[in-house]
């Protein structure tokens, strides 16, 4: 499994009325770690999107537990737990500065052809690459 936990701190506009974390900021949040886990393996969206492969968001899940408020301290956990084809899949766990569960998610990302928006297979290079972390 590939796992990065990246931490953000909630700003006062991503709050609703209630204080509460605005409910549709945690697809930016998870957005934050998907990225930064990519990164972490050497992969970065602007050097994908140069070789003309795009990686849109296909299903978005989420179970709400707590909510999160102003200046709270957010951990993101991304994981990855299986190889990609076609698609990818991240799991994503956010939890508060007391180690409190606020929140479960999943996201499926597809990987197509920028030029014809047609779905294509991981490319052979990327999916290498998660092939020798995913065995670890």
């Amino acid at each position: 499994m590939l796992k990065h936990t990246e931490t953000i701190r909630v700003r006062y506009g991503e709050t609703d009325q209630m204080g509460f974390v605005y409910y549709g900021n945690y697809a930016l949040y998870y957005e934050v770690g998907r990225v930064e886990l990519l990164r972490k393996l050497g992969i970065a969206y602007s050097e994908l999107e140069k070789q003309g492969i795009g990686l849109p968001v296909v299903s978005f899940e989420i179970k709400y537990l707590k909510p999160a408020k102003y200046d709270d301290l957010i951990a993101v956990e991304t994981r990855i737990s299986e190889k990609p084809s076609t698609k990818i899949s991240f799991h994503y766990t956010c939890r508060d500065q007391h180690g409190n569960e606020l929140n479960t998610g999943k996201v499926i990302l597809v990987f197509i052809n920028i030029v014809s928006g047609k779905p294509m297979r991981c490319p052979k290079n990327l999916e290498a690459l998660f092939n020798e972390h995913l065995s670890e």
